[in-house]
C-alpha cells in the first residue's frame, strides 16, 4: 500500500505546481481513500494507485468526467 501512496503522490505533484501544505492535504485524503480499499480487499497496488489518482485529481476538479467523454453509458 505505501509503494502505491508514493506512486500516487509522485504523479499528482507532476501534474501541477502545488504548495507543501496542499501536498500534504490531498497525501492525507488520498491515504484515507486508499486504506479504505485495501481495508475492502484490493491489494493490487497497479489499481490502489490508478484509483488513488483519480480520486485525487476529480476532488481538485481537474478531472471531470463529462468534459472527457464519459457518460455512464
Amino acid at each position: 500500500m505505501e509503494a502505491a501512496l508514493e506512486r500516487i503522490m509522485l504523479a499528482y505533484d507532476l501534474l501541477a505546481n502545488r504548495t507543501p501544505a496542499e501536498t500534504a492535504a490531498a497525501r492525507a485524503q488520498v491515504t484515507d481513500y486508499v486504506t479504505t480499499l485495501f481495508e475492502a480487499g484490493e491489494h493490487d497496488a497497479d489499481r490502489l494507485a490508478l484509483c488513488g489518482l483519480t480520486y485525487l485529481r476529480e476532488r481538485d476538479g481537474s478531472s471531470d468526467p463529462v468534459k472527457e467523454g464519459y457518460t455512464g453509458l
